[in-house]
């Protein structure tokens, strides 16, 4: 890493990505802490999921939607289906005088259903597989007494990540879920001139894990609703509590739901944003300064519908509030189930609207020789062409 500030290597995070509950790697990667008094003991990379908790959101950026969705929910009582009657077979009885045809409905769960959970004794496990992409262009305006050979440049986040939820009914209408997460990421950034070599480095292992409680409130012939409740710990970041209530209504072989999430994030230092480091040299983009925790809320609505025995869709739309900004996304999600214990979904999610457009954040400096291994704030970061999006694929077991 170069040691003079006007050439210094930089890396930040995504913004808040992820939760796509009823069906997201849900961790994204969060956002870093540090503490600006003192150099963090970060380590040799950046920072910002679900939903599942797809949760929100990675030189490690909040993912504060981790803590969005953690698992979904499936059926409570063994004979009410939230999908109700997916495929019907025909029997035909012919007799001398005439034919009449019966028609027998066939139900099953659905494994990818955003309200399914296990009944008692029972298991689900959802491996989710998903790559991430983050990107924006900065402008840095340096405070006075500063220059920088170059002021513009890209910011680019590749991540892939695996997460693990397995869920265990206590009882047909209570389970417990334990979650935990790989990722693997690529943080690079391209400086606009030439002459500057692209800074790039990249950050590996087991970032996210938890515990939590679902419960199942009601489950009647037309409505369902479920309260879930998960605790998270987001390695040197934060530590989250996440409340999440979904209710919906079921019509035909679909249903129509409304969902609320909230999460309490306490972060590790007395500042959160992205940054990197060599071990000795540290960039910080601070989100803030000053605060030690924040609050996280998103609300809004989907629709899940049966297209035939085997095949279901899922749509939600999504708007939250992530403290430092706000962000509006589209989530689409296509599930296979051929039998009654397995099922596919294949899932895509991309933020359409989020307010980090345009926004300046402070951008901070920390090595031994010229700060003295304290943190000096060299200028601001002006944000712009901000894009967010996540593809992925689960795998669901019910045993």
């Amino acid at each position: 890493m170069r040691k003079q500030l006007s050439l210094f290597v930089w890396a930040v995070a995504m913004f808040g990505m992820m939760p796509v509950m009823a069906a997201t790697n849900t961790g994204a990667s969060g956002a870093s802490s540090a503490d600006l008094t003192n150099p963090p003991a970060t380590r040799t990379r950046a920072s910002v999921n679900y939903e599942k908790y797809e949760t929100r959101s990675t030189t490690r950026t909040y993912a504060a939607k981790d803590g969005t969705g953690v698992y979904y929910t499936q059926p409570q009582n063994r004979s009410a289906i939230y999908s109700g009657s997916a495929a019907s077979s025909q029997n035909t009885m012919q007799t001398t005088r005439a034919e009449t045809a019966r028609a027998e409905a066939k139900r099953k769960y659905y494994l990818a259903h955003p309200f399914f959970q296990p009944l008692q004794g029972r298991f689900g496990s959802v491996t989710d597989l998903a790559y991430t992409s983050n990107s924006y262009d900065i402008k840095l305006t340096p405070l006075p007494g500063f220059v920088l050979s170059d002021n513009s440049a890209k910011w680019d986040m590749s991540q892939w990540a695996v997460k693990e939820d397995l869920s265990y009914g206590i009882t047909d209408k209570l389970a417990v879920v334990g979650m935990i997460r790989y990722q693997n990421s690529q943080y690079t950034m391209k400086w606009s001139d030439p002459a500057t070599p692209n800074d790039s480095m990249r950050d590996s292992g087991i970032d996210l894990y938890g515990l939590g409680l679902q419960w199942r409130v009601y489950d009647s012939a037309d409505w369902i609703a479920t309260l879930s409740g998960y605790y998270q710990y987001q390695k040197d970041i934060a530590n989250m509590g996440i409340l999440d209530l979904k209710a919906g209504y079921k019509v035909g072989t679909s249903t129509i739901y409304g969902l609320a999430r909230g999460w309490w994030v306490g972060f590790k230092g007395n500042s959160y944003g992205n940054g990197v480091t060599d071990g000795t040299e540290t960039l910080f983009i601070a989100y803030k300064t000053d605060v030690s925790n924040a609050y996280y809320l998103e609300g809004g609505v989907g629709v899940f519908t049966v297209l035939d025995e085997d095949w279901t869709l899922n749509l939600e739309a999504v708007v939250g509030n992530y403290d430092w900004h706000n962000q509006a996304t589209l989530k689409g999600a296509i599930g296979w189930q051929p039998g009654e214990s397995f099922a596919l979904n294949l899932y895509g999610k991309a933020a359409v609207w989020d307010s980090a457009e345009g926004k300046d954040l402070g951008f901070w400096w920390s090595d031994p020789v010229t700060t003295g291994g304290a943190f000096q704030q060299l200028g601001t970061a002006h944000l712009s062409n901000y894009s967010e999006w996540t593809v992925g694929l689960q795998a669901i077991l019910y045993f």
